[in-house]
């Protein structure tokens, strides 16, 4: 005897035909999955509203991110390596930061202000120390 009965047969092609349904079952319709709405927090409805396109604030956010990226890499850089260049490789006086003031004698005159500076007083100028 070769071959199905027509009870197995029958089987196979039912098994067949729930298989290929079973199958079909699976594909999600563009709808799928239906999940519940989750409530967000407040960080999250911020930065679900911000991220939507073409908003207000995420235009001007642009803008000003952008402005300041521009106004960094083309003005504030490069005038720190001018800064540097002029400070510590054209200075006559190399690393010559802070210069030192002239001294000050008794006599001497202040520019700023005009003042004498008076002499030291002569019990003290013939003390010995």
């Amino acid at each position: 005897m070769s071959g199905y009965t027509p009870d197995e047969k029958l089987r196979l092609e039912q098994l067949t035909q729930l298989r290929r349904k079973w199958l079909k079952d699976q594909e999600l319709s563009p709808r799928e999955p239906v999940l519940p709405p989750q409530k967000q927090g407040p960080v999250a409805k911020f930065w679900s509203g911000f991220l939507q396109p073409k908003t207000l604030w995420r235009i001007y956010t642009f803008k000003a991110c952008n402005a300041g990226w521009w106004t960094f890499t083309r003005l504030l850089i490069p005038a720190w390596v001018v800064h540097y260049y002029v400070k510590y490789h054209l200075a006559k006086m190399p690393y010559g930061i802070v210069e030192v003031k002239p001294k000050l004698f008794p006599g001497d005159t202040v520019l700023e202000t005009g003042e004498i500076i008076p002499g030291l007083p002569e019990e003290e100028s013939h003390g010995h120390h």
